[in-house]
């Protein structure tokens, strides 16, 4: 498959259990699966608006092992942001994020550029080993921006994605495909022309 330049790839990093394909396939299907299937790695596709025209975002939903450091590599490499997920219940889960964002580091160069995204998922958990401040600790030392998210309970993901679009600085990048606007962006176009001088 010829790989396309109007692409926009996100890869999605953590510990295996997770949260992670919960979270892709909550964005993506709106659906949430109890049972938990390790992923070893699913691609998925879903069609934004870029710079005013319609580009593909693909998502990379990578293992939570750390079996396969070449292909690790590799979406890092092919990656334009990243989102790096923990469970608040787990803090080791957010202990091994460590390699994997200096490997971002490694790879990308100048990570100031790069949208990344630090999600403490799971947050409708009651039996938290983190609290939010702990993410947003991490997120602060490693400049980039934090959320936590709840992908059983729909909570944050869609605002999870689109804040990630939101930090991409080289183009204009968004959730919402042209013709398809938010309401809030409906009531803003209505009220412009709304004022007249006398």
């Amino acid at each position: 498959m010829p790989e396309q330049s109007n692409d926009y790839r996100v890869v999605v990093f953590g510990a295996a259990g997770v949260g992670k394909s919960s979270l892709v396939l909550r964005f993506v299907r709106g659906t949430f699966r109890e049972t938990y299937i390790p992923t070893i790695e699913d691609t998925y596709r879903q069609v934004i608006s870029c710079d005013k025209s319609v580009c593909t975002l693909q998502i990379t939903d990578t293992t939570g092992s750390h079996q396969f450091p070449a292909m690790q590599r590799l979406s890092i490499s092919k990656g334009h942001a990243f989102i790096l997920v923990y469970s608040v219940t787990s803090r080791q889960s957010m202990e091994d994020l460590q390699p994997i964002f200096e490997q971002i580091c490694q790879i990308k160069g100048d990570i100031q550029k790069i949208p990344i995204m630090l999600v403490g998922n799971k947050s409708d958990e009651t039996q938290r080993e983190l609290d939010a401040s702990e993410g947003q600790a991490l997120a602060s030392k490693w400049k980039c921006s934090f959320m936590e998210t709840s992908a059983k309970m729909n909570y944050n993901v869609q605002e999870l994605f689109q804040e990630l679009l939101n930090l991409e600085k080289r183009r204009t990048v968004s959730l919402q495909v042209d013709g398809k606007k938010s309401k809030q962006q409906k009531k803003k176009d209505k009220l412009q022309g709304k004022c007249s001088v006398m």
